[in-house]
């Protein structure tokens, strides 16, 4: 059994005509910038008080209305945030001193 050699192998994306324009991907990030600095600044107000009684907890913020969740388990304080604000775009972090959730 011989294999044919004619196959040239492909190279880059699977789907070429689904990649985005350099403009689009600035404007992606500009936007997701812009939105992660709205729920930072509400992580740093509620931050301090929260820190001493709920340590590594997680708090679930959505920065058009200001509102946050939190919980010690990660599903139950998505589902409280879905709940109450289903089809919004919503930040989790983690309460500790960095708001980093798990290891890098």
């Amino acid at each position: 059994m011989t294999l044919s050699s004619n196959r040239i192998p492909r190279r880059g994306r699977v789907f070429p005509e689904n990649q985005l324009s350099p403009e689009e991907k600035a404007r992606r990030q500009a936007e997701w910038e812009e939105f992660n600095q709205r729920c930072q600044v509400i992580f740093e107000q509620v931050q301090p008080k929260l820190i001493k009684e709920h340590y590594d907890w997680f708090i679930f913020i959505e920065p058009d209305s200001g509102e946050y969740f939190i919980d010690p388990d990660e599903m139950v304080v998505r589902q409280k945030a879905h709940e109450k604000h289903p089809n919004k775009l919503c930040l989790i972090l983690r309460i500790n001193e960095t708001g980093t959730c798990g290891r890098i």
